[in-house]
């Protein structure tokens, strides 16, 4: 049914200036806004052209309680090198070992480093 139809992931925050701000700034993503007052949302362009959109709750949102996104890189050190250049910070959850630059190496999976944007959504890089 829906084989041929285009799709797009969305979720919300708190603050969509703060929010374009992190992921056009911080993360380098294409991050437009769209729309005004309480129809306004942001538009990210992930590469290859895959788009998700966000959208505001104001005091109505809760961050999600799973990866939103994930980053698949070549080297993940870099990555989380220049990432906490630039202010990210690195979660460390039960459960897993992390190194000391919070990036987890399990044989479970790839290696993976979870950090969050301003609304607290979890966002993880990941090395493919």
């Amino acid at each position: 049914m829906f084989g041929s139809t285009t799709a797009f992931s969305s979720f919300s925050v708190d603050d969509l200036d703060a929010a374009r701000a992190f992921y056009g700034d911080t993360l380098g993503l294409q991050a437009e806004a769209e729309g005004s007052g309480e129809m306004r949302m942001l538009t990210l362009t992930l590469a290859g052209g895959a788009k998700v959109m966000v959208y505001p709750k104001g005091d109505r949102h809760s961050p999600a309680s799973f990866t939103v996104l994930n980053f698949q890189v070549d080297d993940i050190e870099t990555a989380v090198d220049a990432l906490t250049d630039k202010g990210v910070e690195f979660q460390r959850y039960p459960g897993f070992e992390f190194d000391a630059k919070g990036i987890c190496r399990d044989e479970r999976g790839p290696a993976i480093a979870w950090f969050t944007d301003p609304a607290k959504n979890v966002i993880a890089v990941m090395e493919r």
